[in-house]
């Protein structure tokens, strides 16, 4: 049989499955984290999707759809809506809740610290470690998954680590280790 004939796959319309972030790991996330995610998918279900699919179903009410761009719009809208409710939901169920204020006064990097170190040639830097689906890397924020977090994780202030680049291996020297103090916002 021809190529031409073969069925294409769309990947947009593809389940790509949602798997643990290590075998056999954990996907740690702060209570403000979860909290994001828990509101962004409630907002999805209660708000966002309804609205399209009532566009959708106007769309369709108004006869061909093969050219009509509300219709196919709103389709490619709601699969996209539906892909993110599905992540969501998948990763919602497999998060492990840390909260970082329970090692308040603690000077040991785990998860939830915000460390400042300083690197071979003297810059000094400011992380805080949070979990994958919550840290936003122009603020400062790095997954506890990360090179850098691993490297720090279990350290103490004063101590110095190896970090692994693709330069080679790197020595920087932990300064400060903070956590965020109980009933507070992280940054």
């Amino acid at each position: 049989m021809s190529k031409a004939f073969t069925k294409e796959i769309d990947t947009d319309d593809e389940e790509s499955p949602v798997y643990p972030v290590v075998a056999g790991g954990k996907n740690y996330i702060t209570p403000q984290g979860y909290e994001r995610l828990r509101h962004e998918l409630l907002n999805l279900i209660d708000n966002e999707r309804p609205k399209v699919v009532d566009i959708v179903h106007w769309a369709a009410s108004n006869g061909d759809r093969s050219e009509n761009g509300d219709y196919l719009y709103g389709k490619k809208r709601l699969r996209e809506i539906d892909r993110r409710i599905r992540f969501l939901t998948q990763r919602l169920e497999i998060a492990v809740v840390t909260d970082p204020a329970l090692h308040h006064g603690n000077h040991q990097v785990f998860f939830g610290a915000t460390v400042m170190y300083v690197d071979e040639v003297g810059q000094e830097k400011t992380i805080t470690i949070l979990g994958i689906d919550e840290a936003i890397s122009g603020l400062g924020q790095v997954s506890w998954v990360s090179p850098i977090a691993r490297a720090l994780l279990k350290a103490r202030a004063g101590d110095e680590v190896a970090l692994s680049t693709p330069d080679g291996t790197k020595m920087i020297e932990v300064l400060k280790v903070e956590y965020p103090a109980p009933d507070s916002k992280l940054p």
